[in-house]
């Protein structure tokens, strides 16, 4: 039998090995960062060199147009932990995550940017929280002292924190920080689809995680140039409705729906039963605007009471017609403070 041959959209690069002992996965999405590339890698391994950790790099070139690739194909020849995984064209942040993700191998997993704005020496200092605290699933990055523009940048990540904690009932201070640390179990879990990087909290806890966070060093960008704006709160915006209703309707969406539908049909019903009385009484009640809302209420609400139950059915084959699990179970907890692999 001919052996699958690899996806066309996707380019990896073998690895030329990997530890004895691999601990730590760090994933790296990347796109036209070839000035910050070098220092990157070098800083990861400076970072990790004396950390008692097993590590791979996987660093994702999310289609770059400015020699990236290029760069990182050759500095994989000289460290034999770094493992580029090159995309065929630019897919965006989250598929560029889960093109990570699906080739770990460590029992830990980091996530970092790749514009030197967040610390490498901090990752040790993640991996450490999660080896001597068993309750803890995934530490997330807080950056209490941002270094970037008060406006564009500060001001929008602030609203947008407190709107996906109120919405997702996750409290962070900090869901845009790209420095996070997970239990391998969480990662494996997990899915990412459209621009959903910004939730991966929400998506964890949604997995069962139990998260903590930790201050972590922030620089400003010195090299390269910012691939966000102000522009992109409005994106959150329209996600953070996706990810509510996955969250919360995810295995009852005729709650969602069947709840809305009924909120809309009950006052169409009392409208309608007003007009029959009317009507009883011998007044006309045909060009009446109240008997069309009342109707349109009605229908609307009836509508969205079927969509519930379509969804419902599309639940129960989605779970049982492919054997997908509906919840997980915790793995018992490693005991505290045991030593890290050698690496």
């Amino acid at each position: 039998m001919d052996q699958a041959q690899p996806a066309p959209s996707l380019l990896a690069v073998p690895a030329a090995g990997a530890p004895a002992s691999l601990d730590v996965s760090i994933v790296i999405p990347m796109y036209n960062e070839v000035d910050n590339l070098r220092d990157l890698v070098a800083r990861v391994g400076d970072a990790m060199a004396g950390s008692g950790f097993g590590f791979e790099l996987i660093a994702v070139d999310d289609g770059s147009t400015d020699g990236t690739a290029e760069l990182l194909t050759a500095l994989a020849r000289d460290h034999d932990w770094l493992h580029p995984v090159l995309l065929a064209r630019n897919y965006g942040q989250s598929s560029a995550l889960q093109a990570g993700f699906d080739r770990v191998r460590g029992r830990y997993v980091v996530t970092l940017d790749a514009d030197l704005q967040n610390e490498p020496l901090d990752i040790p200092l993640l991996l450490r929280r999660l080896e001597t605290d068993p309750s803890v699933d995934m530490v997330s990055g807080w950056r209490q002292q941002r270094q970037d523009a008060a406006i564009s940048r500060r001001l929008p990540s602030l609203i947008a924190n407190r709107l996906i904690s109120r919405a997702t009932r996750v409290n962070l201070h900090d869901y845009g920080c790209a420095l996070k640390a997970y239990r391998r179990p969480i990662i494996d879990r997990i899915r990412l689809y459209g621009e959903l990087h910004r939730f991966i909290p929400s998506l964890a806890r949604d997995a069962g995680a139990r998260i903590a966070e930790m201050p972590v060093r922030h620089h400003a960008r010195t090299r390269g140039q910012s691939k966000y704006g102000i522009d992109r709160t409005f994106r959150v915006i329209l996600d953070l409705v996706l990810i509510v209703f996955f969250m919360r309707y995810r295995q009852r969406p005729l709650h969602a729906f069947g709840g809305l539908g009924l909120w809309l049909a009950t006052p169409g019903i009392a409208m309608l039963g007003y007009l029959l009385v009317l009507k009883f009484g011998g007044e006309p009640i045909g060009g009446r605007p109240l008997l069309i809302a009342a109707v349109m209420l009605i229908l609307i609400g009836a509508q969205l009471v079927v969509a519930g139950l379509i969804g419902e059915m599309l639940t129960r084959i989605y779970h049982e017609g492919q054997g997908r699990p509906q919840y997980h179970v915790r793995s018992p907890a490693p005991e505290a403070g045991g030593p890290p692999g050698g690496g």
